[in-house]
């Protein structure tokens, strides 16, 4: 029976994405594992992987197409002795490429909701791929009693490597479905803002995946989230000068650090001098982190990324700078897994280097706490001798969750963050 393989949910966010590239074409023959097509999701082009052989019969989706929602079929494969007669006229025509949105009218969002594969049986008949039948018969195993995840539950040679012989199959869990963002305004608003510009000379900008989820979840973040806000005053001259000196000697290795590096490694080790701060927003509990896992926001086209770099509090600042630009490089090809932009506890947005003084940045759940960084700059201050000097000094905001973290506990963090960059040398330590 010939298999349908139906648009992948690549991240948790994803409602529709783009058939960017075929890298096969109808008649090919494919294995467990082999890289079918590039598909570009809200986040990032991934690459769409083979869960079982077969030969490519029909593609259905023509590469470019947009707007391809989740679970719709975008090719057939062909098991063992079948044709493209098998096909028949169940499989759904090719998709056309999906006409711009009309700008009046966003698109609602909905929520894919992934359920446990049905049994791949169908009165006496087993559904499964030929090697999962292969494998079976070397193991001795009886495959009505294995649970299909494959396609329609067919079952695939990942579940019989997985099952034992005699032992009854357990059942799927259903994968929790991903949280719908916040529905965008439409109708009656939208036609409010169109008839008030009738009267001028503009163009419509049509919302991207990347852009509709930023806006939905921050829109969601400052709604829900009982934000406050921090503010320090940070002194870098001791930094700027341990720093020079570091990078004197890293010189013949390649390695610069920025003062971003030290921002991250002064966010990871606060986290761990104020434990309690190192938490999430559970929605009925709060979960309480070991690790100092840091995201920073990356800027890019159309939109941002929040890379997270995990055990940021065990690395080195090289080995910070190294994993940050090697992040921050495939965030902005838009070429990183959603493992490695997802989790994290806490958030940097750093605008210093585009000369910003301070700003207050959007808690992203289910963090519960995000610095916002500003530029360096030289100030007047009074020193501990009562007299006035010149210093760099760094404006922050620390915006907090008040559901996990109180202003006493949100002072003592931001304490430790300061008095890690304004000691660097302690960070080393």
């Amino acid at each position: 029976m010939p298999i349908e393989l139906l648009m992948p949910a690549l991240s948790p966010t994803m409602e529709e994405g783009t058939l960017a590239k075929w890298l096969v074409k109808e008649g090919d023959t494919v294995a467990s594992g082999d890289v079918m097509a590039e598909i570009e999701t809200d986040k990032a082009t991934m690459e769409f992987e083979a869960v079982d052989e077969g030969v490519i019969g029909k593609i259905l989706v023509e590469e470019g197409t947009e707007g391809v929602k989740v679970n719709t079929p975008i090719a057939v494969i062909l098991e063992d002795g079948e044709s493209a007669d098998d096909i028949g006229a169940t499989s759904a025509p090719k998709a056309e490429a999906a006409p711009a949105a009309a700008p009046a009218e966003a698109p609602k969002a909905e929520a894919a909701t992934a359920s446990a594969p049905a049994p791949a049986k169908d009165g006496d008949r087993v559904f499964a791929s030929p090697l999962a039948r292969r494998i079976a018969k070397d193991k001795g195993l009886d495959l009505s009693q294995i649970r299909g995840s494959g396609p329609k539950g067919r079952i695939v040679k990942a579940d019989v490597l997985d099952a034992k012989p005699g032992a009854a199959p357990a059942p799927a869990a259903s994968a929790p479905a991903a949280a719908a963002p916040a529905a965008m305004a439409t109708g009656p608003a939208t036609d409010v803002v169109l008839k008030t510009y009738a009267d001028r000379d503009y163009k419509e900008v049509p919302l991207d995946g990347m852009r509709k989820t930023i806006a939905a979840r921050l829109t969601e973040a400052k709604q829900s989230v009982p934000h406050f806000y921090l503010r320090r005053d940070i002194e870098l001259d001791a930094l700027l000068k341990f720093r020079s000196q570091l990078n004197k000697s890293l010189e013949p290795r390649g390695i610069k650090l920025s003062v971003n590096d030290f921002i991250i490694k002064a966010c990871a080790l606060a986290l761990q001098q104020v434990p309690d701060a190192n938490a999430v927003w559970a929605g009925d509990r709060m979960l309480s982190l070991k690790p100092s896992d840091v995201a920073v926001a990356v800027a890019i086209e159309g939109g941002l990324f929040t890379p997270v770099l995990k055990d940021a509090e065990m690395k080195s600042l090289s080995a910070l700078s190294a994993e940050m630009k090697d992040l921050a490089s495939r965030a902005r090809d838009r070429r990183l897994a959603p493992h490695e932009y997802q989790g994290g506890s806490f958030a940097i947005s750093n605008l210093g280097m585009f000369g910003i003084d301070n700003f207050d940045a959007i808690i992203n759940p289910p963090h519960a706490a995000i610095l916002a960084v500003g530029a360096g700059a030289k100030k007047p201050i009074v020193g501990e001798d009562g007299k006035v000097k010149v210093a760099t000094v760094m404006s922050t905001t620390l915006s907090l969750d008040h559901r996990v973290i109180d202003g006493a506990l949100g002072a003592n963090l931001l304490n430790a963050i300061k008095d890690n960059l304004e000691n660097p040398v302690m960070m080393l330590a």
